[in-house]
């Protein structure tokens, strides 16, 4: 039986091979004319002065594809002129204020937190433009007379505008300048003697990037509204979907702390009862996301633009530990890992063309969450500015 139908197998392979033989002769003049039609000696004469060879180069593979890339790029950065009015000068100059905030907040699954911020960043600097590229610097007023307790803080965050898409980078390591903003330990400890008292006993690292795409960029104007490279005419608003990577690391000197509250509260630390879930030396986890969001561009009146958008990113958030195992598989997903993150964003601008003044925030917020404690992080800033363009394009 297995003798006889390996046989019959062997007889549909011949049979088939021997059909498509008999098609490939009778349709290789055809193939080999189409072959020649697309790969010739035309290929690299672009700019041939013959209008036979250049209409022979017209047909080729290359110039097809090269059409076919340019025609999609073309339809995909086109905008409608009845809502969006590009910029119609080459060089721009602007000053600009710029506020940085950030803050930690740990909880444990009995009540007890505890939130930790430093005093917000002031800087101020000139920036100048040339088309979409804006380079600049900024000197920090808050830390002039900086102590040696703030030498440890760095902090680089740039966003990029673009009809299509927009990117978030951000790399910040706080310095020592912490101060416990809100702690709470039940309701028979009174923690308001440690309200805004300076500690310097945390450390934070954060680094990351998002990436989304803007869905009505045709009629819809991201830098219209913080990049000023545009004008939004009539009011618009787009669907926002991306992806994002973020690493964070927090520490904690909960001896020091504890310590800090047995001075401020007159209590030993047994009397105080501090949860010991909350103490850990170190937290350190990565944060894979996908977000969707939506932001809206407001023409109020002649010149002035309100833009309001938020984004929610469902983000897989794992330590380490998570993948010390030597083969990592769909089933060691753990659903308690996914957390909602947010991202939100806020412009105001007066822009006509000429000049243009405004302010701009933007605002991350990010959340772990295990069996024992959570732990809620967000940062952002605020800009101030005012500017004018000059140079009109030719």
């Amino acid at each position: 039986m297995f003798r006889h139908i390996c046989l019959s197998l062997l007889l549909f392979l011949i049979s088939s091979v021997a059909v498509a033989g008999e098609v490939e002769e009778v349709d290789s003049s055809k193939f080999l004319e189409k072959t020649h039609e697309l790969f010739n000696s035309t290929m690299f004469k672009r700019h041939s002065t013959d209008s036979v060879t250049r209409a022979r180069h017209e047909k080729t593979f290359f110039h097809r594809l090269g059409e076919g890339f340019t025609r999609v790029f073309r339809d995909f950065t086109q905008v409608d002129s009845d809502y969006i009015e590009p910029q119609k000068y080459d060089f721009s100059a602007m000053l600009q204020n710029t506020n940085t905030y950030e803050m930690y907040r740990i909880s444990s699954n009995t009540g007890h937190a505890i939130s930790f911020a430093p005093e917000p960043s002031i800087r101020i600097g000139p920036y100048f433009g040339w088309r979409w590229i804006f380079l600049g610097y900024t000197l920090d007023l808050s830390h002039i007379s900086s102590s040696s307790s703030d030498k440890n803080k760095m902090e680089y965050t740039i966003s990029l505008y673009s009809n299509l898409f927009g990117v978030d980078l951000f790399w910040r390591e706080t310095g020592n300048n912490y101060k416990i903003r809100n702690m709470n330990l039940g309701e028979d400890v009174d923690t308001s003697p440690m309200e805004n008292v300076p500690f310097d006993g945390v450390r934070s690292t954060i680094k990351g990037f998002n990436v989304y795409y803007i869905f009505n960029h045709h009629r819809f104007s991201y830098p219209a509204a913080y990049s000023q490279s545009t004008r939004q005419k009539r009011s618009a608003g787009s669907v926002l979907m991306g992806v994002g990577y973020t690493r964070q690391s927090l520490s904690v000197d909960w001896g020091k702390l504890e310590r800090l509250a047995e001075d401020r509260l007159g209590k030993t630390a047994d009397e105080l009862h501090l949860d010991s879930s909350l103490i850990f030396s170190r937290v350190h986890y990565s944060d894979l996301s996908a977000s969707a969001g939506y932001s809206y561009n407001w023409v109020f009146s002649r010149h002035w633009l309100l833009n309001v958008s938020l984004s929610l990113a469902l983000g897989y958030k794992y330590s380490e530990q998570d993948f010390k195992k030597e083969r990592f598989t769909i089933h060691d997903i753990e659903l308690g890992n996914f957390n909602l993150d947010g991202i939100g964003r806020l412009g105001l601008i007066y822009n006509n063309d000429k000049w243009y003044a405004g302010m701009s925030s933007i605002f991350h917020t990010y959340n772990y969450k295990k069996d024992q404690f959570s732990t809620n992080t967000m940062f952002g800033s605020v800009n101030f500015y005012v500017g004018f363009n000059f140079g009109k394009m030719k």
